[in-house]
């Protein structure tokens, strides 16, 4: 992200009891840029790989300007702005990425500005972890780190705060400075055929909606973090180390196989009244980058299977948000809707961090935009200047509308009379969803019934 010269920054160490971060050397160049550009607070995430021993990190990306709120901001911080921020970048981190925390850069006093770190760090977990359809494991990491860069003297302080614990208080932690930090990180890929639906309820009011995918997408999940992970065709024992066996700062490639239960043989068949369904179908394309430092099969599949479940519900919720702006911009016009309407879901393009090694990031292209777009959204998003020829577009195929299936079902009227900002969004769910997936196709079929 900064390939000029930098003036580098230095640490302050307050012992060795806290945490260590190892941190990307690009990342210093890249915070020592941010301190000569803007006089103002300069905000923004850390994003890595966390692990029992120490955490890495791989990349620093800046909070985008918000032009409206420019002038009245000053020197505070939009905490909001920071969190949304957050919660965008999240979803295009595949596994084994995550926001691990914030930084700051101003010359503020240190004391306040561990305050507004605190509030920061706390409210970006709180609304990332919203999205979270998994249940967290008992060696998830919940130290995240807070970093204060004085742009004048240089001088950076490292503090972790406990954000399972809301009374936690600040502590040091070591930021180290190194170079190649993920260049022998290994990757496991998979993909994974996705047929799940869900039912509606019969009077599906917004909220209504939102809490029966939410509801259906973690009976899935379920499936998915309770099934059996073969690596390379083999059912590996949890503490075997991936690495074993294996040349030194030698970057390995895995193919997994994910084997989940049918939903009918997991539970009897249940007869319940409901307005709709959705049903989320196709193939999708899934991967998880893994420390270096020892890393167990155990973590390699959480990972993964962390990955499956976020790829499939960022999907599904970012077709439902373009549904529900498209809706309110027409105000409601679209009165008539058939029985059964298909939607395309985003395909995933993968991106390298070209300073940090082999480790992508990712994000959704719906079938209406072009390549161009995703290279805007790099740029804004994780602050990357990616080429469109960087992209890769090969994991995933683009979908397909099979048209013969809705022009065979008749055409009804919406009854309801819902609210007038997501009426006609609540009214297409109640309609059948089935969302079909990359590689195969990625697409929604709203049905009645």
């Amino acid at each position: 992200m900064c390939g000029t010269s930098f003036s580098p920054l230095f640490t302050l160490s307050f012992g060795s009891m806290g945490r260590g971060y190892i941190v990307e050397d690009a990342v210093e160049g890249y915070l020592s840029k941010l301190c000569e550009q803007q006089p103002g607070p300069v905000t923004g995430l850390l994003i890595g790989q966390s692990s029992t021993q120490r955490d890495f990190v791989i990349m620093a990306t800046r909070t985008p300007q918000r032009e409206e709120s420019m002038a009245a901001a000053g020197s505070s911080v939009d905490k909001e702005w920071v969190t949304e921020h957050a919660r965008q970048v999240s979803r295009m981190l595949p596994g084994g990425l995550s926001v691990l925390g914030v930084f700051i850069i101003t010359d503020t006093d240190a004391k306040d500005t561990l305050t507004t770190l605190r509030q920061l760090v706390f409210a970006v977990e709180n609304l990332i972890s919203l999205e979270h359809l998994w249940v967290p494991a008992d060696d998830d990491v919940t130290d995240c780190v807070t970093l204060h860069v004085n742009p004048k003297t240089r001088k950076t302080i490292c503090r972790t705060f406990d954000v399972k614990d809301p009374k936690s208080m600040a502590k040091p932690a070591d930021w180290k400075y190194q170079s190649g930090v993920c260049s022998s990180w290994s990757m496991m890929s998979c993909c994974l055929n996705v047929d799940m639906l869900v039912p509606l309820p019969t009077r599906a009011g917004p909220e209504n909606m939102d809490t029966s995918l939410n509801e259906g997408l973690k009976v899935w999940a379920h499936h998915i973090q309770s099934g059996a992970c073969l690596i390379d065709g083999k059912k590996l024992p949890e503490d075997t180390e991936l690495t074993g066996g294996q040349k030194r700062n030698v970057r390995q490639t895995y193919t997994a196989q994910l084997l989940v239960t049918p939903d009918d043989l997991r539970s009897p068949d249940v007869v319940q009244q409901c307005g709709g369904s959705v049903s989320v179908r196709g193939v999708i394309h899934s991967r998880a980058y893994i420390h270096s430092n020892k890393p167990k099969a155990r973590l390699a599949e959480k990972l993964l299977k962390r990955d499956v479940v976020s790829t499939v519900a960022t999907r599904v919720q970012m077709l439902l948000e373009e549904l529900q702006v498209s809706e309110e911009e027409s105000n409601g016009s679209r009165k008539h809707k058939q029985q059964t309407e298909q939607f395309c879901l985003p395909r995933r393009i993968f991106c390298p961090v070209k300073v940090s090694g082999p480790v992508c990031v990712c994000d959704y292209q719906f079938s209406d935009e072009g390549q161009s777009e995703v290279t805007e959204r790099l740029k804004e998003m994780l602050d990357i200047d990616a080429a469109e020829e960087d992209l890769d577009t090969r994991q995933e195929t683009p979908s397909e509308i099979i048209k013969e299936d809705v022009a065979a079902e008749p055409t009804v009227e919406t009854h309801e009379a819902l609210e007038p900002k997501r009426n006609n969004y609540v009214g297409v769910a109640m309609a059948t969803a089935a969302a079909l997936l990359a590689t195969a196709a990625s697409m929604l079929y709203l049905n009645d019934v």
